[in-house]
């Protein structure tokens, strides 16, 4: 795949980025290249190959997803300036 001048001036805009006439041959040599090694790299045969990281299933030991308090409350508020019964109080902003 190759990007032409107009493709980079357009992910430059969807991208928000304020880039100089000038710098747009730059810029479209830099995205080629950089598709360039995805297509190489899409190219490699992986099959039968196991990931180096991130380990396996057996790996990974599942927890129940559930909501706790953390249980270190008095750790959390040992620290505070000023606190209100099991909150930390903060001076009251009006404008």
């Amino acid at each position: 795949m190759s990007l032409d001048t107009a493709t980079v001036r357009r992910v430059a805009s969807l991208a928000r980025l304020r880039v100089e006439e000038a710098d747009l041959p730059r810029l479209e040599a830099e995205l080629n290249g950089i598709l360039g090694w995805i297509e190489q790299l899409q190219a490699v045969d992986t099959q039968g190959v196991e990931p180096m990281a991130g380990g396996g299933a057996e790996a990974l030991r599942m927890r129940e997803d559930r909501v706790t308090d953390g249980g270190i409350q008095e750790k959390v508020l040992a620290n505070a300036p000023d606190r209100a019964d099991a909150f930390f109080a903060v001076p009251k902003v009006v404008e």
